[in-house]
Order: structure tokens, then sequence, then C-alpha cells
């Protein structure tokens, strides 16, 4: 069982999913940045792998990976990062979120991620009809490949997406790109249900997630919610240095740990 699968089976409540992207905005924000997260009450930390050409995100991480390819981050030292962060945390997953032109470059990919301490890996821009090579590498390695499902996917390829899915499924709860705000959530509870008759596995959900009140209304539905955009803009103010910049981020993350709770 999977760092991921355990979580998922002995949490009694959503989990916690926060995103930031490695390297920004200077790379020793990084793993403080991560930790300060969990303080806060993270439960499951999705890490972003600059990339130079991130289509499916917003302008407030389409900057973050500009800034941390600026510093000179590449996936090499995104797995440089986790493996720091591992040496003082071992229980909490880590998925590693990008594009799958940088995993395709670096020989032994699986191997090298599942020994720096990688328990997930999110490609967006992998069919699932490419993975089952990389599915069963990184599966040989204690890696969940997780697959996205978005409004506009049919039922019919749902179903697809799921067979292939590992760790939990990533729905995307708006139509468009990352940090947007038009979140319905009467609509992404009607998808949520739907996808329970298609699969076991615990659904998260994604996008248009900015506070608490958001994370509260779809944790209501949802197995867990992810926030990204929200605490990337926190972050790209450097003004407080890291310690600053973390006691931010624990704060901004005890307030969506707060509204998730009381939403239950």
């Amino acid at each position: 069982m999977t760092r991921i699968e355990r979580l998922f089976a002995n949490l009694e409540r959503p989990a916690l999913i926060t995103f930031i992207t490695a390297g920004d905005p200077k790379i020793e924000f990084t793993v403080p940045a991560l930790h300060a997260l969990v303080e806060g009450g993270a439960d499951l930390l999705e890490l972003g792998v600059p990339f130079s050409d991130p289509e499916a995100e917003g302008p407030a991480i389409q900057a973050s990976s500009e800034r941390a390819l600026a510093n000179g981050v590449t996936l090499t030292r995104t797995l440089e990062l986790v493996r720091e962060f591992r040496e003082t945390n071992q229980e909490t997953p880590i998925v590693l979120m990008g594009y799958l032109n940088s995993v395709l470059a670096m020989k032994d990919f699986a191997a090298k991620a599942g020994d720096a301490g990688v328990d997930g890996l999110i490609m967006v821009n992998l069919p699932p009809e490419e993975a089952d090579e990389l599915r069963l590498d990184l599966k040989n390695h204690g890696i969940n490949l997780i697959f996205l499902v978005a409004p506009t996917t049919t039922d019919q390829r749902a179903r697809y997406i799921v067979s292939k899915a590992s760790g939990f499924v990533y729905y995307v709860s708006l139509k468009g790109i990352t940090g947007a705000d038009h979140l319905e959530t009467d609509s992404v509870a009607g998808k949520l249900a739907n996808l329970r008759t298609m699969t076991d596995l615990p659904i998260c959900v994604g996008f248009g997630i900015k506070d608490g009140r958001t994370a509260g209304l779809i944790g209501k539905h949802a197995h867990g919610v992810v926030v990204g955009s929200a605490l990337v803009s926190r972050m790209a103010d450097q003004g407080p240095g890291v310690e600053g910049v973390c006691q931010l981020l624990e704060t901004e993350t005890r307030a969506l740990r707060e509204g998730l709770e009381a939403s239950q």
C-alpha cells in the first residue's frame, strides 16, 4: 500500500491537498514551505514541476513556473527537494504534477522518483491510452499514477480514465485553467456522484477552490480538495522572506482545514 492509499484508507474526513511549484519564488523556499503546509493541516502535498508551456495553468501558476525556471529548477532539482523534505517527514504523501516532456527526458525516472520519496504523479498531457508502460514502471516503484477527469468528459471516457488511475481520481471542477473563479457546487456534486458509480477510488476536486468557504462547500461531496493558485499567489510576494512566507502558508492552510472541518 502506498502512502496515498494509506492516507485515504485512514482518513475519516476530506483530505486537504495543497499545491506549490518547486523552486518558486526561490529554491530555498520550497522545503520550508512544504513543512509549513503540513503544519497548517495539509494531508497531501502536490509539488509542481516547472515547465515552459504549462497550458492547463492560469496566470498565477504560469508565473510561478517561469520564476522557478529562471532559478534553474529542473526535474532533477525537484527530486532533490523531495529527498530533502523526506529527511524529516516520511509520512506525508507527495505528488508531482507537471507535463510529460520532462519525465520522458529523464532516464529511469520512476526509480529515481521512488528513491527520492515521491508517492504519486499527475501528468496533465498524458493520455491514458499511452500510459501503460509508465504506469507499470511507477507501480513497481510504489508510485500512483493519477488521472484527471473534466466536466466535459463523457461517461464512456470517464470510465476508461478511472480504470487506469490509482491513488485517487482528480476531478477538474471547472472548464478552463487553474485559478478560475466560477465554481458551481451543485454541478460538481452531481458529477462526483456519477463518478462514484464508476470507481471505488477516492475522488478529489481541484480548480476554483481558494479559501475555507469554497473548500468546505466542495468537501461535503469529495474525498479531498486541492488548493493551488491561492497559495502560489501568496508566495509570489517574497518580501517577508522564507520565515514570513511560511507563516503565511501555515495560516492560510489552517483556515482551509478549518473550513473543511466546519462543513462536515
